[in-house]
């Protein structure tokens, strides 16, 4: 939730200074695509620090114009924060067919071989950028 959020954040810029600005400028990209992982061992974490080296292998998709992996953060507990999934991927696309030519690319297909054994489910949030 605090990842879309940051990514949301841009209307939150005009308060910021030049340089805050700069430094919180989003990824101009049109499409996000933020997954959340639930490993079959939720405590294994050899089979976290697994799945993250796949997670780390899309980057060579030259159509993901940023990825960020994550964990859940020990932020504090409230309703509205669910910290219940092991890792998470957040991507970034210029566009719809960018973000299908990333599911249809053979690095994806690898990963999702090589990992899918790890995870007892997956959700997936893909968001359309309003501007």
């Amino acid at each position: 939730m605090m990842a879309m959020m940051a990514i949301g954040g841009a209307g939150m810029v005009g308060a910021m200074s030049g340089e805050a600005q700069a430094a919180a400028a989003p990824v101009p990209a049109k499409v996000v695509h933020h997954v959340f992982f639930w490993l079959k061992d939720p405590t294994s974490t050899a089979d976290r620090d697994r799945l993250i080296a796949g997670l780390r292998t899309l980057a060579a998709i030259p159509v993901i114009r940023a990825l960020h992996i994550g964990v859940p953060a020990d932020t504090e507990a409230r309703d509205v924060v669910d910290g219940s999934y092991q890792v998470s991927e957040l991507m970034f696309f210029d566009s719809v067919p960018d973000q299908k030519a990333y599911q249809d690319h053979p690095i994806h297909r690898k990963f999702v071989a090589d990992c899918e054994p790890l995870w007892r489910k997956v959700t997936v949030y893909d968001t359309l950028r309003v501007d």
